[in-house]
């Protein structure tokens, strides 16, 4: 799917590069809900969303082709108890994480699109760029925030812990019309490809806890392995235990509603 996108995004550039429309600059903003999934929602749960708002500038080259650069706060989480696993359950891990992103993206309308118009003042499109993000994941232990990833919870040495800016790919769909010559409205599901599975701070295996504690702390401890004992009093977090799945990385989403003003000329609206 990525592949089709990126391929009728870069490859409509030159076939509809002589398209004869309006240039300008477009502002805006955009509010929604972010979702995350990853080895702390396994099963897509979407019951539980932040909220997340941006700001845009978007280029038109002509009615179907436009470039667009913005940057976007998001806030995910997710948590062990709401999961209907089992083992997910007794794991009893969550996390809280605040995403700054700056994204770059091509985007294609699907029908001619122009500002002002009669007739062509609404289409769908796709989109498909960039983003670089900070992140920062931490949970809570006692009513006060953790941060998780400075404790190396699955046995990172310091100073190897994972990093906390990250690039990823950007995807999505969307549609837009006008709701006057000069504003219009953008709805858009977008998706992130993320080169990183520590959005969570879960990935691998339990490490050591002894090991654990010597590098980092007893409270690494505490936060690598919060798991709800056995009749036994026993805890899962033994070492080389799972604790995540590796072989996938995080991603997240959101769901947004823009409102964007046009800054380059118009034609006079015909009974518009």
């Amino acid at each position: 799917m990525k592949k089709i996108l990126l391929f009728a995004l870069f490859g409509s550039f030159f076939f509809l590069s002589d398209l004869q429309a309006q240039r300008g600059w477009e502002v805006g903003g955009f509010a929604g809900i972010a979702y995350y999934f990853g080895d702390l929602n396994t099963r897509y749960d979407m019951t539980h969303p932040g909220p997340s708002a941006g700001v845009i500038a978007r280029y038109n080259f002509n009615k179907r082709l436009c470039v667009r650069a913005g940057f976007n706060y998001l806030n995910v989480g997710a948590d062990d108890a709401n999961s209907k696993n089992s083992f997910e359950q007794r794991r009893n891990l969550s996390f809280n994480s605040h995403i700054f992103e700056g994204i770059a993206q091509f985007e294609f309308n699907f029908l001619p699109y122009e500002h002002g118009s009669r007739d062509e003042f609404f289409t769908p499109y796709i989109f498909g760029g960039f983003s670089v993000f900070k992140f920062n994941p931490r949970a809570k232990l006692n009513d006060e925030w953790v941060e998780l990833q400075p404790l190396g919870t699955e046995g990172q040495f310091q100073g190897d812990e994972y990093f906390t800016v990250k690039p990823g790919l950007v995807y999505g769909l969307g549609m837009k019309w006008d709701i006057t010559a000069d504003w219009s409205l953008n709805f858009e599901v977008s998706s992130r490809y993320l080169f990183t599975d520590y959005l969570d701070d879960v990935s691998t295996v339990y490490p050591d806890m002894d090991d654990l504690e010597a590098l980092h702390g007893p409270l690494a401890v505490i936060m690598s392995d919060r798991s709800i004992p056995d009749a036994e009093g026993i805890q899962i977090g033994q070492e080389g235990r799972q604790r995540g799945n590796s072989a996938n990385n995080d991603f997240y989403a959101y769901i947004g509603l823009g409102v964007v003003y046009y800054f380059g000329s118009v034609r006079c609206p015909v009974n518009f």
